[in-house]
Order: C-alpha cells, then sequence, then structure tokens
C-alpha cells in the first residue's frame, strides 16, 4: 500500500474535531432535557388542571343559574291562571327580570373564572404579572372614563332589576318620560307612552322613578252640584251608588275598600263639590273613575238631585225669566268723572268778557 493512500484512509484531525464537538453538543442537550423534562410535566399538568378545573366550574355554576331562573319562571307560571294570578304575579315581567338577573350573573361569573384561570396559567410560566395588572388598570380606569355614560346606564339597569323598582306592565313616571314598560333592559328601558308611542329611556338618566302600578290606587270623583241641594240626600245617593258597585262584578275585585265621600271640598255661589275616593287595584283607577261616575250621576238623577247646568225649565215648558234679564249693562258715561264722561264732556268757550 502506498504512502498517499494511508494518508487518505486515516480520519483527518477536522473531521475528528466536528464529530466530537456534535457529540458533546447532543449530551449536553440531552443532560439539559434531562433536567427539566420534569419541570415541564409539571407545567403543562398544572396548565391542563388549571384550564379543566375552570371550564367544568363554569359550566356547573352557569347550569345552576339556568335551572334556577327556569325554577322561578315555572313557579311563576303555576299560578298565572288562578283567581289571584293576574294580580300577584305578573309572568312577562318575572320572565324578563329573572332573565336579566341570570344574564348578568353569568357574564360575572364567567369573567371571574375565566379571569382567574387565565392569571393563573400566566403565573406557571413564570411570567411576572405585575406589570400585566399594572396595565390592566390603566386600561380599564381610561374606559371608565371613555364610557362612564355606558357604564352609569349598566349599573343603573343592575341595581333597577335587583330591587325591582318596576317591570313590565307597570305605568311610571321617569320624568324624562312616562307610560306602559313593555321592555326592561340592562341599559335601554322601553316605555308606550298614552299616545301610543314608545320611548327609549336610558337608566343613567332616571333620576327618580313614579310606579303607578306598585301597591294600590286611588280613584277620586268629584260631584258638582246646585249650591241649595240637601247635602243628606246627595251624601245618601252616593253611598248607595258606591255600595250596589262594590258588590258587582268585576267592580268587586277591582276595589280594594269601600267608595268613601270625604265631605266638601268647595263651596262656592253657584255651585259646591263633594269629594269621593276608593282604593282600587293598581293600574284600574281610570276605570273605576268612569263607572263610579256613571253610576253617581245615575243615582243623582233618579233621587231628582241637579247637578251644576242650565237653568231648570218650568212645568209649562217655558224657561224661568231671568232677573237680570232686564237690566241695561251699566255704561262708562254715568260716572261723570269717568275718563269716558270726561272725553265727551264739550270744551267751554272761552270768555270773551275779560
Amino acid at each position: 500500500m502506498s504512502l498517499s493512500a494511508l494518508l487518505a484512509a486515516a480520519p483527518s484531525p477536522g473531521a475528528a474535531d466536528s464529530l466530537d464537538e456534535a457529540a458533546e453538543r447532543a449530551g449536553n442537550a440531552a443532560s439539559w432535557v434531562e433536567e427539566n423534562w420534569s419541570t415541564w410535566l409539571n407545567t403543562g399538568l398544572r396548565i391542563i388542571l388549571i384550564a379543566a378545573i375552570a371550564i367544568v366550574l363554569r359550566y356547573l355554576i352557569r347550569r345552576a343559574l339556568t335551572n334556577l331562573i327556569d325554577r322561578m319562571n315555572r313557579s311563576a307560571q303555576a299560578v298565572e291562571g288562578t283567581a289571584l294570578g293576574g294580580l300577584l304575579v305578573n309572568a312577562e315581567r318575572r320572565r324578563q327580570r329573572s332573565e336579566a338577573i341570570g344574564s348578568v350573573l353569568r357574564s360575572v361569573t364567567s369573567f371571574l373564572i375565566l379571569g382567574t384561570a387565565a392569571l393563573m396559567i400566566l403565573g406557571a410560566f413564570q411570567i411576572n404579572l405585575a406589570p400585566l395588572l399594572a396595565s390592566a388598570g390603566v386600561a380599564g380606569v381610561a374606559l371608565g372614563f371613555g364610557a362612564r355614560n355606558l357604564v352609569t346606564d349598566f349599573l343603573s339597569g343592575v341595581f333597577m332589576i335587583l330591587e325591582d323598582q318596576y317591570g313590565v306592565g307597570d305605568s311610571i313616571d321617569a320624568g324624562v318620560a312616562s307610560g306602559e314598560v313593555i321592555e326592561v333592559g340592562l341599559r335601554v328601558t322601553k316605555l308606550r307612552g298614552d299616545n301610543g308611542e314608545i320611548w327609549y329611556v336610558r337608566n343613567g338618566e332616571v333620576k327618580r322613578i313614579g310606579n303607578l302600578s306598585q301597591g294600590w290606587s286611588t280613584a277620586g270623583v268629584d260631584v258638582t252640584v246646585r249650591p241649595t241641594e240637601d247635602l243628606d240626600r246627595v251624601r245618601a245617593a252616593i253611598a248607595e251608588a258606591g255600595g250596589a258597585m262594590t258588590k258587582e262584578e268585576p267592580w268587586s275585585e277591582r276595589l280594594w275598600g269601600p267608595v268613601e265621600i270625604l265631605g266638601l271640598d268647595a263651596v262656592l255661589l253657584d255651585s259646591m263639590t263633594v269629594r269621593v275616593t276608593a282604593k282600587t287595584m293598581p293600574g284600574k283607577s281610570l276605570g273605576v273613575e268612569r263607572e263610579l261616575r256613571w253610576r253617581i250621576k245615575q243615582a243623582l238623577d233618579a233621587a231628582g238631585i241637579r247637578m251644576v247646568g242650565p237653568l231648570a225649565v218650568e212645568a209649562d215648558g217655558s224657561a224661568t225669566p231671568d232677573p237680570t234679564a232686564g237690566m241695561a249693562a251699566p255704561s262708562a258715561y254715568a260716572s261723570a268723572t269717568s275718563p269716558q264722561s270726561l272725553a265727551a264732556t264739550p270744551i267751554p268757550p272761552p270768555n270773551l268778557a275779560k
């Protein structure tokens, strides 16, 4: 074998060095993986466990809230067909209120659980959360200032629903608008006015609420009669009409108390007014007032009690003569000192004898 062949067959020093370096790198990588694989496995298992617990907990809580809301709606529907169902329970109002509360609770639950899980996962990666939390706080403050009206509307709607200030079917006076509530939301309340118009009222703009459908309402009727009528007969006729009304359907359910005669509300030269009130079912006062006026008018006519109006007609068909009909209207010229008399007085001629 020649010398050149032996030199070619022998490994070169450069190739040997590269193989040793590669072997060394492979050994270092294997040792690094061997040292850190337990940390990786621990971190991965921790992340999977956190995510699984968060998902399961969120599902269970949302399901429990949904079942609770469904149970509330079923209890409202169970008494809806009873005699007092329409009075004590408004199914649509209860449904919207429960759905709104359930939506808020589900959103808050999802935000808290998923947000906490995300922070725990970032902490498992050994990430410093202090700058992240500081940045989130600054962003939240900026968002709060920029969308303060939206936040105000949302918070006002949440407290309004939780406190049950009003609901679907209630007649309310919100200051900026009034009417019957047809929809309740977390940001906007929808009202239908007396003329059929629909008002969209932001919850944050409502400073005070007058609910005309909670508790009970008051029906008030003013009966105006001639000052010459006998008050005892007037009282008896009104009491008879009110007593008959309280015993008939459907007024016996709408009236929550007897018809009360408060007495004389005003006494004038040509009339006197008797005030009559009655406690009614919420939202039914207008109908009770109309029916009460109808019955009182019939009772007064049957008793021969005349209300304020034109002069009475005599038996022969001629109206009672007015004693002041033949009197002339007072003239401004009757007084010698009135401006009209002074203006009409002729100017005396000048005295030429002087």
